[in-house]
């Protein structure tokens, strides 16, 4: 018996006022940034003042939405039908600046100046583990303080796991919490080498792997960067911990996107129970790249049996098998074959030789016309031995008599692509037909893989509403693809798994 899910409609999701952010979340490589820039452009195109804010750090988003590039800074784009009243505007996360601003923001200049120049601040911000995440849930706030825009759609960080988006947060601000502050300024508090031996025995680890990249004076550049920071670190977690909380607000909702494929699939399954488990609302998953078949009433078996006929059709026949013109019982074949042999050496001068013995009174002749050479001899192509140009050193120019005694008609000239068959060689039509055939079984047997694997999502999760979105042929680089995609995503509906 098929499983259904509950349809996800996109449209009432979009339009809802008390909608002001779509979070699209997943694993890697299943279509999450265009996803949210074709939300965006339905939702601009249908009234909504929509921002995306993309992490994908390729410039394929930018040209498709008709920008040069993408920065930190939201940008408008241009070709949105603004006539219901909305607009759109995207940017993509710069972590860096993002974590910069937020140290300007929250002190004074010199102090700034200060934790900018550090070089432990340098490789904090650019490439500790969750900073990126963390800086997403950062820009989230500042979008959302802005209250320029009533809907923002995220795209989530391309982490290795889609549960790191959530965790990201919570452990960048424990790293620096309070207590951490306070372990990395006891050795100036208790002083003296006892101090710098205190500290290397709790943290001699990361100091160890730190050290390794920052140089032999990690621990001034640390001590130094978190005197300046000493004010600010109580902000990083109250901001996580509001950024978590809007998250989990009303005005929220998670998409998760997935393909139809055996681990994207599980991905999405345990960030369905993650957000269960955080009070965090869902509204649906997306199941990007389905494929389907308009012949979907032609099952691969029967496609592959009929190709194996239509190949059992096109065999040559069997070379020892009597073909009806060798044989000698027959009149009519025995008198063909006796007209053949015999040509003008057996007194009929007016047949044709038609065996493989040349007459070399017929070369080239312009009453005969073109004249094949046993050797193929590619110069002697018309009658007068020219490429089409008459010649003037033919030693006989008049055309010789019949047997009749009658001057010979001329043959005209024929052209070379009329002794071409315009119809198609039945075998070769066969052949066509056949691997028609077999690809198309190879598309039945991807469709039943992927309804397998969807059957077995919706099985655990026979609640959490879905939408089907059909794989296109090829990528989207510009705005009518992302407003293909968007009509997909309103019109989709869950196949039957």
């Amino acid at each position: 018996m098929s499983l259904e899910s509950p349809v996800l409609d996109i449209d009432p999701l979009i339009d809802d006022p008390r909608t002001r952010i779509v979070v699209c979340c997943g694993s890697g490589g299943v279509g999450k940034t265009t996803t949210a820039a074709a939300l965006g452009v339905r939702a601009a195109e249908r009234g909504r003042k929509a921002v995306v804010l993309t992490i994908d750090p390729a410039r394929r988003l930018a040209q498709s939405m008709g920008l040069s590039e993408l920065d930190n800074t939201p940008r408008k784009v241009a070709g949105i039908d603004e006539s219901a009243g909305g607009e759109l505007h995207a940017m993509m996360l710069d972590m860096k600046r993002t974590f910069d601003e937020v140290v300007l923001q929250h002190t004074d200049q010199e102090r700034a100046r200060a934790i900018l120049d550090n070089p432990f601040y340098q490789s904090l911000s650019a490439g500790f583990a969750g900073t990126q995440e963390y800086m997403a849930m950062e820009k989230l706030g500042q979008l959302r303080a802005l209250d320029e825009w009533d809907l923002i759609i995220v795209d989530t960080p391309p982490s290795r796991s889609a549960l790191d988006f959530l965790d990201a947060p919570k452990r960048l601000g424990s790293f620096l919490d309070g207590r951490f502050i306070r372990l990395l300024m006891a050795p100036a508090k208790v002083g003296g080498r006892a101090g710098v031996k205190f500290l290397n025995v709790g943290m001699s680890m990361m100091t160890g792997t730190l050290s390794k990249v920052m140089g032999a004076h990690l621990l001034r550049d640390v001590q130094t960067f978190v005197a300046a920071m000493d004010s600010m670190f109580g902000g990083f977690r109250s901001r996580a911990d509001a950024t978590y909380k809007l998250l989990q607000a009303n005005g929220t909702a998670f998409l998760v996107v997935a393909a139809p494929e055996r681990d994207a699939l599980r991905e999405a399954s345990y960030f369905v129970e993650r957000l269960a488990a955080e009070d965090m609302p869902l509204a649906g998953l997306v199941l990007n790249r389905v494929h389907g078949s308009g012949a979907a009433q032609l099952t691969a078996e029967r496609a592959l049996a009929a190709a194996e006929a239509l190949d059992d059709l096109s065999e040559p026949d069997d070379p020892g098998a009597p073909n009806d013109l060798d044989d000698p019982d027959d009149p009519e074949t025995a008198d063909a074959a006796d007209t053949v042999d015999a040509g003008p050496a057996a007194g009929n001068p007016s047949t044709p030789r038609l065996t493989g013995e040349f007459d070399e009174s017929a070369e080239n002749l312009q009453s005969v016309g073109i004249v094949d050479q046993p050797g193929g001899k590619a110069g002697l192509r018309t009658a007068d031995g020219g490429e089409g140009t008459p010649s003037t050193d033919s030693a006989d120019t008049s055309s010789p008599e019949s047997p009749t005694g009658s001057p010979a008609a001329p043959v005209p000239a024929q052209d070379p692509e009329a002794g071409r068959s315009t119809n198609p060689d039945p075998l070769d039509v066969d052949r066509l037909a056949a691997g028609m055939l077999r690809l198309h079984a190879e598309r039945m047997q991807l469709v039943a893989r992927e309804r397998r694997t969807r059957e077995r999502f919706v099985s655990v999760h026979p609640d959490v509403p879905m939408v089907d979105v059909a794989a296109l042929p090829g990528d989207v680089h510009d705005l009518e693809g992302l407003r293909a995609i968007g009509e997909r995503l309103a019109q989709g509906q869950p196949t039957a798994a």
